[in-house]
């Protein structure tokens, strides 16, 4: 056991937070450019693929039970090996004639397990690293999240493009494009089962006996500021949520159709490269930040850089420019905004999980989070087929109000998030 439990963090974080991030990736973002690219409507494209993050929302339903019965470790190995699984059965069936319902019926499951693989693998962090670790390795494990969305979003999709352009068939280029997905996942969870150490006996069922669903809820809703905390998780990315839905549709989508005609594999690169890349350094800059002054002075303008890039995509909608350039400075802009408001957003749910169910309070207020994503994207797609790009977009840049309302209103401590802060 000795030797199991000194495996370095360095080893088997950046691989476990990789495998956290490609699953969610492609099962949200990227399962959006394929459905484009293989002719599923807008309105369709928003219902459906939002309804996917309801895994994400109920996850709080079921993660006592990882918290209470097994190891982390056994959960999430066996969440990553059904992901694969669900990878290759949508590459299978995107050829049938009802590809739609078959790979949307995989993209559930693949939800379920992802969301599992969620809540365990933050769970192993937590009790795998001593407290001072967990804010050392805080910034790799937010690295290697967004590496594997960049993967997801860019290298995928670039595999895509290229496989559209070589096959002159996008149903078969998305076919294989899953299947080898499929392969990507099952060899990170070779690399997991290999690296990740066991830091956790089996529960006996007296020991589970101790702790009980109900406490895990109670202490959760009976926290302080709770309804104007879950307001503001929920309220936070109310334009963000919708924009996202109906970006890629919007890129890719046909300039009669008042969409720009860019291709899948320059939006890999844009969106999906390019633009994960500014996410990245604006949330590295973030944490930054927060860490120097604490989350009391950065709430506001880090809302503000959340939602105020949003606008830009009316003058995109309007103009319709010709060329990569201007689309590309605007996502750039856009995601380093969403990168650097979302650290505060992040940090503020680490502050609502505090407490002796860490890591059930933290999945439940991630539910929360994917609630609030949920919803409005659902109907984004109707919106924008109602009012259009322009009428969309401008609906989105409204839609930043009830955020900073809520963004000046949620109470924490000033200077939480601050490194070797006193709390005020």
């Amino acid at each position: 056991m000795s030797s199991t439990r000194a495996k370095s963090p360095w080893l088997w974080v950046p691989s476990l937070y990789l495998t956290e991030g490609i699953p969610y990736i492609i099962i949200i973002t990227v399962s959006v450019v394929m459905y484009t690219k293989l002719g599923i409507s807008n309105a369709n494209i928003g219902l459906y693929t939002s309804l996917l993050y309801l895994p994400w929302v109920i996850k709080p339903i079921w993660s006592p039970i990882v918290d209470l019965f097994g190891t982390k470790r056994k959960w999430f190995l066996s969440m990553q090996l059904v992901l694969s699984l669900v990878f290759l059965g949508v590459g299978l069936t995107t050829p049938a004639d009802n590809f739609f319902f078959l790979t949307l019926a995989f993209f559930w499951m693949g939800a379920f397990a992802s969301a599992t693989n969620d809540i365990a693998s933050d769970g192993m962090y937590l009790i795998a690293l001593k407290p001072d670790q967990q804010s050392f390795f805080v910034g790799l494990r937010g690295t290697f999240y967004r590496i594997g969305m960049i993967t997801g979003q860019g290298l995928i999709v670039i595999i895509a493009g290229y496989l559209e352009t070589s096959f002159g068939d996008n149903t078969q280029a998305w076919s294989y494009t899953m299947i080898i997905v499929a392969a990507m996942m099952l060899l990170l969870t070779i690399i997991n089962f290999i690296t990740t150490p066991n830091v956790e006996e089996e529960k006996t069922e007296e020991e589970s006996d101790k702790k009980s669903f109900g406490d895990v809820f109670r202490t959760f809703f009976t926290k302080k500021n709770i309804a104007l905390s879950l307001g503001f998780v929920l309220l936070y990315r109310l334009g963000e949520s919708q924009l996202v839905k109906m970006a890629s549709p919007f890129l890719l989508g046909d300039p009669e159709t008042g969409g720009l005609g860019i291709s899948t594999t320059d939006y890999g690169l844009i969106y999906g490269t390019v633009g994960v890349i500014a996410l990245l350094l604006g949330g590295i800059l973030g944490g930054i930040v927060i860490s120097k002054d604490g989350l009391g002075k950065w709430m506001i303008p880090m809302a503000l850089s959340l939602n105020l890039p949003n606008l830009l995509y009316i003058a995109l909608a309007y103009v319709q420019p010709s060329g990569l350039l201007v689309p590309t400075i605007v996502v750039i802009i856009e995601q380093l905004g969403y990168g650097f408001g979302f650290a505060a957003y992040m940090v503020f749910l680490i502050y609502l999980a505090e407490g002796i169910y860490q890591t059930s309070h933290y999945a439940l207020a991630t539910g929360f989070m994917a609630m609030g994503m949920m919803i409005p994207g659902m109907v984004s797609g109707y919106i924008q087929e109602w009012l259009g790009y322009p009428g969309f977009f401008i609906w989105v840049g409204v839609a930043m109000v009830p955020a900073l309302v809520m963004a000046s209103a949620v109470k924490y401590p000033k200077y939480f998030g601050k490194k070797e802060n006193s709390e005020e």
